[in-house]
C-alpha cells in the first residue's frame, strides 16, 4: 500500500498541474478561432500562458484544486478500505505540499481541516469490475464552476427559450439555458456533463461522470451524439465568450448520459466545468500498487503561445499603470475596457472576510486600496515566511450582499475578481469611485508571478484561503469590467446572450 500511496500522490500531483492532451487540444483551437485584438483572444493567450508556466512550475493550474472526486474501478478481492486509507493519505501529502488547497470546511463552525479531509471530503467511489488491475480517475472541479451546476425538472418554463418538454427537444433548451446562465461566472469557455433522467441525487452524479470522458469521444447514442453536435456548434452562437467577455467560444465541450427514471419525474442535470479542466486516471497494478499507464496522457499536446494578434489602432485599449493606494481622481479617468497594470500593496478577501468587515474594523487601512476577490495557495519555508505559490482570482458575485457597503464604509478604490458583480455593486462604484476589475479565472501561476512579497495575514482562523492576506504587488494587470459611470460589460453581454438565446426557442428534434 506504500506504493499504492505514492502512486495516488502522482496522480493528484498530475492532475493539479498538468492539462490533460485533449483539453489542450479544445483551449488551442479556441485560441486559434478568437478574433484578434478581443479581450477573449487576450485571455486565451493569458490561459495557455498560465497552463505552461503550471507544467513547468509543477504547481496547481488553478488555485482552487476543488473538491477532490475519485472514481476507482478495482478487480474483486482488491482490499478497498487499505486503498481508501491510502488515498487519504496522499491527500494530506498533497494538501502540505500546496498540491492542493485546504478545501475542507465545516459546513456549520466555517473551520478549516488544514488537509482537505473531513465529513465527505475527499468524495471516493469504488466499484468493481472483471479486469486484473485497479483504475483511479481523478476530477479536480473548483468552486466556482461548481456553483453553476444546474438541475431542471421538466416540464419547465425556461427564460428566453419558453416551454421545454419532457422530450429531446426540451432537453435541449436546458443545456443552452445552463450556458447561458453560467455567464462567465463559471470561467468560460468550459465543458459541461449532461445526466438525463435518474433522481435528484444519481443525476448529478451522470452529469459529473460525463466529465470523465475525453473532449473527441463520440456518444454510442446515436440521438444523443446529434444532440451533443447542436450543443457544440450553438452553444458558440451566444456571444458569451472566454471569462464572459464576449466572444466566439464559450463552450469547449458537452458530453451527455442519460439514465432510466420514474414515471412522475423528469430531471436534467448539467455539471459546469471550468477552462481549467483538470482530470486524470491511472490504471494500477493491484499486487504493486505501481502506475502501469495514464489514461488521457497518450500524447504529447503542446499549448499554442504565439502571441495574439494585435488590434487595430482605433480598437487598442488603453493601457493605465496605477500604484496602490489609489485616488478616486485615478479611479474617475477609468472605463470599461481599461487594462490597469496594478503595483504596490493589495489585500485578498473572500466571504469570510467580507461577512467579519461588515461589523467590525478592519487591521489595515483600505482607503485608497484594492480588494483582491482570492483565496491563494500559501506555503511557509523553514524561515517562517510565506510564499505565494497560485493565486487566480474566485468569483466576485458571492460578495454582492456585502461589496458596496464596505466600498464606502473602508474607502476602496478597486475590486479584482472574475465573472463580474450585480447592481448594488455597480451602484456604490459610481457613488463611491471605485471600480471592478476582471482578472482571468483559473490563471492561478500568471498572478503568482506578480507576487514579490507576502506583508503580512490577518485572521487566519478563517482558513489560509479566507485569510486576510497582504501583498506587495508588481505588474498585475486586469481589465475594468465594471466603472465608476454606471458601465458594466458583464450586464452587456448578459442583456446580448439572452437575445441570442431567444433564437432557439423554436423546436429542432422532433
Amino acid at each position: 500500500m506504500e506504493k499504492f500511496r505514492e502512486s495516488m500522490l502522482a496522480l493528484i500531483t498530475e492532475t493539479s498541474t498538468y492539462l490533460p492532451p485533449d483539453v489542450r487540444v479544445a483551449i488551442n483551437a479556441a485560441k486559434q478561432n478568437e478574433d484578434a485584438g478581443t479581450r477573449s483572444a487576450l485571455s486565451l493567450a493569458t490561459i495557455a500562458e498560465n497552463i505552461v508556466m503550471a507544467e513547468e512550475n509543477v504547481s496547481p493550474i488553478c488555485q482552487d484544486t476543488g473538491m477532490p472526486t475519485f472514481e476507482i474501478k478495482t478487480p474483486v478481492g482488491a482490499n478497498q478500505i487499505e486503498m481508501k486509507k491510502a488515498i487519504l493519505e496522499a491527500v494530506v501529502e498533497a494538501t502540505k505540499t500546496g498540491k492542493l488547497r485546504p478545501n475542507s470546511v465545516d459546513s456549520l463552525t466555517g473551520e478549516n481541516s488544514g488537509n482537505n479531509l473531513g465529513a465527505g471530503t475527499p468524495v471516493i467511489h469504488f466499484e468493481q469490475w472483471e479486469k486484473d488491475y485497479a483504475e483511479v480517475k481523478l476530477i479536480l472541479k473548483g468552486g466556482g464552476c461548481e456553483n453553476k451546476n444546474i438541475q431542471y425538472s421538466l416540464p419547465a418554463e425556461l427564460e428566453g427559450l419558453g416551454k421545454a418538454g419532457r422530450d429531446l427537444d426540451g432537453i435541449r433548451k436546458c443545456i443552452l439555458h445552463a450556458v447561458y446562465q453560467a455567464q462567465g461566472q463559471g470561467c468560460s469557455a468550459g465543458f459541461i456533463g449532461v445526466g438525463i433522467g435518474g433522481d435528484r441525487t444519481s443525476g448529478y452524479a451522470l452529469a459529473k461522470h460525463q466529465l470523465f470522458r475525453r473532449v473527441d469521444d463520440v456518444n454510442p447514442n446515436e440521438d444523443l451524439a446529434k444532440l451533443e453536435a447542436y450543443i457544440m456548434e450553438n452553444a458558440n452562437k451566444l456571444g458569451i465568450g472566454t471569462m464572459g467577455f464576449g466572444g466566439n467560444t464559450t463552450l469547449l465541450g458537452c458530453k451527455i448520459g442519460v439514465e432510466n427514471r420514474l414515471p412522475a419525474s423528469f430531471f436534467v442535470s448539467v455539471a459546469y466545468n471550468c477552462w481549467a479542466f483538470r482530470r486524470q486516471g491511472v490504471q494500477v497494478d493491484v499486487n504493486t500498487g505501481e502506475i502501469i499507464k495514464y489514461v488521457y496522457k497518450d500524447e504529447v499536446v503542446k499549448m499554442d503561445q504565439a502571441a495574439p494578434v494585435a488590434a487595430t489602432e482605433d480598437e487598442e485599449p488603453r493601457e493605465i499603470v496605477l500604484q496602490a493606494p489609489i485616488s478616486e481622481e485615478q479611479i474617475r479617468s477609468l472605463k470599461v475596457g481599461d487594462v490597469v497594470i496594478i503595483n504596490g500593496e493589495m489585500h485578498t478577501g473572500r466571504d469570510a472576510l467580507h461577512k467579519y468587515l461588515m461589523d467590525h474594523d478592519c487591521p489595515v487601512d483600505l482607503n485608497g486600496g484594492v480588494i483582491y476577490h482570492c483565496g491563494p495557495v500559501m506555503l511557509k519555508d523553514r524561515e517562517g515566511e510565506w510564499h505565494v505559490k497560485a493565486a487566480g482570482p474566485t468569483t466576485s458575485i458571492r460578495e454582492e450582499p456585502y461589496q458596496g457597503d464596505i466600498i464606502k464604509k473602508f474607502g476602496i478604490r478597486a475590486v479584482i475578481g472574475k465573472g463580474g458583480m450585480g447592481a448594488k455593486t455597480l451602484k456604490a462604484l459610481g457613488e463611491h469611485g471605485a471600480v471592478y476589475l476582471n482578472a482571468i479565472g483559473g490563471a492561478a501561476q500568471y498572478y503568482a508571478r506578480c507576487m514579490e512579497k507576502v506583508e503580512g495575514v490577518d485572521f487566519m482562523e478563517f482558513g489560509i484561503p479566507e485569510a486576510m492576506w497582504h501583498l506587495r504587488v508588481k505588474g498585475f494587470a486586469a481589465i475594468v469590467t465594471m466603472d465608476s459611470h454606471g458601465n458594466s460589460l458583464h450586464a452587456d453581454v448578459e442583456k446580448t446572450s439572452k437575445e441570442r438565446l431567444a433564437d432557439f426557442a423554436e423546436p429542432v428534434f422532433k
